[in-house]
């Protein structure tokens, strides 16, 4: 997909009609932010103003952050995106900073508060937001901690050093939340974050239907410390993490020294795709997009009933994938699995027999729907599956090499159907799915 039909070359900055105020990359009380200036950060790689789309009302401003220096005008973050601002020449809308650390976005038109913080804080003399060279607003009070940060609350980009997260106790994180459309910033239909119900992987929805999910951590995502990407003119090195602790998951990036701007952002078409600017031709370059295939789609490859399900999508055929069956079954509907309709999956070719044993199927992508089995060894593992005759597949990994502090192995079961399941490319002990 061609990224320019997506990014904001259709958006107008006011700032390029009015006169520029100082490029401090900070707010302080009794000073506001108006539409005509911006502050823009340290390093000078992100600025926060005010924007317009050519696509709405002229006089309707967004409160956002942007890549400051490059020729696209590309949105990182906007605040007030369901309810825009008045753009009047008799009363300009402000951002403010109160003493009780709270930032404040008033319309022009009424001065009514349109979008606010919200801190719970106390009155402070001296609190200050500033724009991190990470495109990072965060409210920092006099002894220098963080009441608020944007990276809490994104919109449809996910930037290095932010976080995608589940906490334990509320079940609440982070989603990104498409774009309407090209033009209208307000919330579309697609959002994509981590699965509340087992916040080890990440899901991409279509409302509250599932479109993609990712690849339960198992350890074969952190086998290695990055990836890289050649460019015409440099690598680019990707290093990503999964963080687990008592309070919360979470998933996060971070590229190299001095590599291109790079971001993942989940487009209003629905696709998660991952970025990076190229100066040399002006263009975001995409990387890599999810789901990658047709195949990859949630649940493609079989969706109705128990029996119904255990197709999966062979990544390894080139140059489309397609649904296979796994070993043991067979396509429910031959007829309609010979034209390319694969929504029934396969069943089995035999009955399952309690006790029978399970063979492994290496280099496959666990499945969803899984229940977790805390600290086990690979044979209490096989044991726990073994025993309950319901019990599908499992999967199993050990952590300790993947994570920071101690000792941690992973037990994967399945009880249920087998839905969303894929071969990849390359085969490790952390990603063989025991059948």
């Amino acid at each position: 997909m061609d990224w320019s039909s997506l990014s904001c070359s259709a958006c107008v900055l006011i700032i390029l009609f009015l006169p520029l105020g100082a490029s401090d990359d900070r707010l302080v009380p009794g000073k506001p932010l108006s539409p005509g200036t911006t502050i823009v950060s340290d390093g000078g790689d992100f600025a926060l103003g005010f924007f317009s789309s050519s696509g709405s009302m002229p006089s309707n401003l967004y409160l956002s952050i942007w890549y400051n220096g490059i020729p696209e005008l590309t949105m990182v973050w906007v605040a007030n995106r369901e309810t825009p601002v008045t753009n009047s020449t008799s009363s300009a809308s402000t951002l403010s900073l109160t003493s009780t650390s709270n930032l404040v976005l008033s319309d022009g038109a009424d001065s009514h508060v349109v979008w606010t913080t919200d801190v719970a804080s106390s009155s402070s003399s001296s609190p200050v937001a500033v724009l991190l060279n990470t495109g990072n607003l965060v409210i920092q009070s006099p002894n220098g901690s963080r009441v608020w940060q944007s990276f809490d609350h994104p919109t449809d980009t996910f930037l290095p050093g932010m976080k995608m997260r589940i906490r334990y106790r509320t079940r609440a994180g982070e989603r990104l939340v498409s774009w309407k459309d090209a033009r209208d910033p307000s919330p579309g239909s697609f959002s994509y974050g981590c699965d509340p119900a087992t916040s080890i992987q990440m899901f991409l929805w279509d409302g509250s239907r599932p479109v993609y999910c990712s690849t339960p951590w198992t350890g074969y995502q952190v086998k290695s410390e990055g990836e890289f990407l050649i460019t015409n003119t440099s690598a680019i090195i990707i290093s990503l993490a999964f963080v687990t602790n008592d309070e919360e998951s979470y998933t996060m990036f971070s590229v190299s020294d001095g590599a291109w701007h790079t971001r993942f952002v989940l487009t209003y078409s629905g696709k998660l795709q991952f970025q990076s600017w190229n100066s040399s031709s002006s263009t975001w370059v995409v990387f890599g997009q999810w789901p990658r295939h047709k195949c990859n789609h949630y649940g493609y490859c079989g969706t109705h009933g128990y029996c119904g399900t255990h197709g999966y999508c062979d990544e390894t055929v080139l140059p489309v994938p397609t649904c296979k069956c796994l070993d043991g079954f067979e396509p429910t509907s031959t007829e309609e699995w010979n034209n390319s309709e694969f929504s029934k999956g396969c069943r089995r070719k035999e009955a399952l027999r309690c006790g029978d044993g399970f063979f492994a199927l290496p280099g496959m992508k666990p499945l969803d729907r899984f229940v977790v089995v805390g600290n086990t060894s690979s044979k209490e593992c096989a044991t726990a599956c073994g025993r309950n005759c319901s019990c599908m597949a499992y999967a199993y990994t050990n952590l300790s090499r993947s994570i920071a502090n101690g000792n941690m192995t992973r037990c994967l079961v399945w009880v249920r159907e087998l839905v969303d399941t894929g071969k990849l490319g390359t085969s490790t002990d952390s990603d063989t799915l025991y059948l």
